[in-house]
């Protein structure tokens, strides 16, 4: 009998630590309403909004108003926003192959149009640990690097010579010495910055990927996920419940942004949650 209560107990400590580990991963810290299509994150928590008219709203980690763009009628609505680089946002418009480059307060500093480079078919762009732009050209399937004039730097050979098959990415980031290419059929394949294949990190099928410092973060259905790229390892947690709504997520060091679409004449909301 002495056994049997020392058994019980261990069981109830354990699901206690269980419902404590689930109520504290996730702490709601504030919340974003507003017409919201699309939205990053850069490493200083500042959050940059894209609405449904193509307008840009930059907000600080405190949620002020930090810059707005507004010259958006020109190439219809942006596939891309690119933050990696604090000083620097990258807007980029697929349909007219054109990279508008805009400083930290929202003004525009230059715009590329691919097309002028004999460049036509990109469908993403990531920035460059030198203030240049990494972009996988898919006609003729080479990693290419351009500077703020569009002129091509270095380029890769034809991956399908490199790997045996062409990628079709939907993110790149440099991070950490390393360029991060992202097939979600494929995986992540990492270069260095002379194109030399590293590895192939076989994550697949994960939406919102994002490389940001030590860690790769993502998710699929109902699951969000931290990897480790040191260490191999990787962290998952179910969402609660409110989170399983979300249109889109974005991932810094130490907060998850979950973008929540309202319900017609409402506002959407990105909801911002401290986690661990």
């Amino acid at each position: 009998m002495k056994k049997l209560l020392h058994f019980i107990s261990f069981l109830m400590m354990l699901s206690a630590t269980g419902i404590a580990q689930s109520d504290t991963s996730f702490l709601l810290i504030k919340k974003i309403k507003g017409d919201i299509a699309d939205f990053a994150v850069d490493n200083l928590d500042n959050i940059y909004v894209l609405n449904s008219r193509n307008q840009l709203k930059k907000y600080d980690a405190k949620g002020d108003s930090a810059g707005i763009y507004n010259d958006v009628k020109k190439f219809g609505q942006a596939s891309l926003i690119d933050v990696s680089n604090p000083l620097k946002v990258l807007l980029y418009y697929k349909d007219f192959a054109t990279i508008v480059i805009l400083d930290r307060f929202l003004n525009v500093r230059n715009i590329i149009d691919l097309r002028k480079q004999n460049i036509f078919q990109v469908k993403v762009v990531g920035q460059s640990y030198d203030n240049k732009i990494w972009l996988y050209d898919e006609l003729e399937n080479k990693l290419k690097k351009i500077d703020e004039e569009g002129k091509v730097t270095q380029e890769t050979p034809d991956f399908r010579l490199l790997l045996g098959q062409a990628l079709s990415p939907t993110r790149i980031f440099d991070e950490n010495k390393y360029v991060y290419i992202y097939d979600p059929m494929l995986g992540i394949y990492v270069f260095d910055y002379f194109g030399t294949l590293k590895n192939n990190i076989m994550i697949q099928q994960w939406q919102n990927l994002k490389v940001a410092g030590k860690y790769i973060f993502g998710s699929r259905s109902d699951t969000l996920f931290r990897y480790e790229i040191s260490s191999f390892m990787y962290d998952e947690w179910k969402m609660p419940g409110q989170l399983t709504k979300s249109k889109s997520f974005n991932f810094s060091s130490s907060r998850l942004y979950a973008l929540i679409k309202g319900d017609p004449g409402k506002e959407d909301s990105i909801f911002i949650y401290s986690f661990r």
